[in-house]
């Protein structure tokens, strides 16, 4: 991991930015006819694809039927204006999802049967790579649904928020970014400090402080992320700490 539970555990002053967060927004216009909730929405679900065919895929469909349901239950989701179905309560955008998945696949499909593929529905591309690729380097393991869905929303996650990083750094730092990345997410790099330093032509002490000054930022673009799925900027340390907790135990 790319920091411990004291460090998140440190609350850091709320930016004026969570204001504008994605489900912040969706739940206040859970009930409108909201163009920006829609956006909003939209731009989630795209992000947090792959998770819920992971679900669907644990629970026994075949890729194909997996990449329908999956695909079939967010066209509806965006298209039905299923907003309401949000509980503030519980403001946490993966809960909701799975939370909406899960009725989706006993309510609808199951009793609507097997049917042509995409029939009725107006696809939305939510995808553009093939979702076996990722499901398929899972471990056949005893693990349920729930927690392949879990460890696949940490690892979404974590994926965004190191993008976010690459876009700050931009391609002059490609190089230095992609050298430090193991420090980051946590690994044990196969290169010293001194050995980076020295196929970039800095001082080990130059990547040290590099090292430091990019896992404070990852932190931050990390909470940045987790807060455009919760609903409050409380909510944002509890949903932290719960990530740690998921990828301390997962292989991811």
């Amino acid at each position: 991991m790319p920091f411990s539970d004291s460090e998140s555990a440190q609350r850091l002053p709320q930016p004026q930015w969570f204001t504008t967060t994605h489900w912040s927004v969706v739940l206040a216009a859970a009930t409108a006819d909201s163009p920006c909730a829609a956006h909003s929405l939209e731009q989630l679900c795209r992000a947090y694809w792959h998770p819920l065919y992971a679900y669907v895929r644990r629970k026994g469909h075949n890729p194909e039927d997996a990449q329908d349901l999956t695909q079939q239950f967010f066209a509806r989701l965006l298209q039905d204006n299923r907003l309401s179905l949000a509980d503030q309560s519980r403001g946490r955008f993966r809960t909701f999802l799975l939370s909406a998945l899960q009725n989706f696949l006993i309510n609808e499909w199951t009793k609507a049967g097997r049917q042509k593929r995409g029939a009725g529905i107006e696809f939305v591309p939510l995808h553009t790579e093939d979702p076996e690729n990722p499901y398929a380097a899972e471990p056949m393991d005893g693990r349920t649904p729930e927690t392949i869905y879990e460890e696949r929303w940490a690892a979404a996650l974590m994926t965004r928020a190191f993008d976010r990083l690459r876009d700050e750094y931009g391609a002059e730092r490609e190089r230095l970014l992609a050298a430090l990345k193991p420090f980051v997410w946590g690994e044990k790099s196969g290169a010293s400090h001194v050995e980076i330093a020295a196929a970039l032509g800095l001082s080990a002490g130059a990547v040290r402080v590099a090292v430091h000054r990019l896992r404070r930022r990852y932190r931050e673009s990390l909470r940045q992320e987790i807060a455009s799925t919760v609903a409050t900027p409380e909510d944002v340390d509890d949903e932290l700490r719960h990530l740690i907790e998921i990828v301390s135990r997962s292989p991811l």
